[in-house]
């Protein structure tokens, strides 16, 4: 990913996350996820550093007048030739206080330009069946429904779907 600052919004800046992002992106993470919208159990896995799982330059963070606030992980699918050209977003979270300002918007056309800048053919992503406002912000971007997994997760006593959505860039 290029270091220049994204399309987004006239609040929201995307750009590259960067190191000292660390503890900014770990507190976004530690309180945007609940049982609606990823694992509770989650959150037992989690380390001292955002970054163990995957370092900066997968990652497009969202600042709202100067905070950071949000992040978006775009990664390639598949690890061998024949699947090159397939993104997968690993994550996408805001931060409870800057929910509904434009923040997820602003980082989905950041993923699609960066997918078009690298020459992508498709951007796929899941989500909870449950989740309904993110499946309705995905459509909105262009996202299409491309499998269901019936009964995949037990969620708080609950079986949940999940749901297999991409984009065609």
């Amino acid at each position: 990913m290029s270091d220049e600052r994204l399309p987004s919004d006239r609040h929201v800046t995307v750009r590259i996350a960067v190191e000292g992002d660390d503890a900014a992106l770990l507190a976004i993470e530690r309180s945007a996820w609940d049982a609606a919208s990823g694992f509770p159990s989650y959150q037992d896995t989690l380390k001292d550093s955002f970054f163990e799982r995957s370092g900066p330059e997968a990652h497009l963070v969202a600042e709202y007048d100067g905070a950071l606030v949000g992040y978006l992980r775009l990664q390639d699918k598949y690890p061998f030739p024949e699947g090159a050209g397939v993104l997968t977003i690993n994550g996408l979270a805001v931060a409870q206080e800057a929910r509904r300002l434009g923040v997820a918007s602003a980082l989905l056309d950041a993923a699609t330009a960066e997918g078009h800048r690298r020459g992508a053919r498709k951007i796929s992503l899941h989500v909870h069946s449950t989740n309904t406002p993110a499946r309705t912000l995905y459509e909105r971007h262009g996202y299409v429904l491309e499998g269901t997994h019936p009964n995949e997760f037990l969620i708080d006593g609950t079986y949940i779907s999940a749901l297999d959505m991409a984009k065609m860039l």
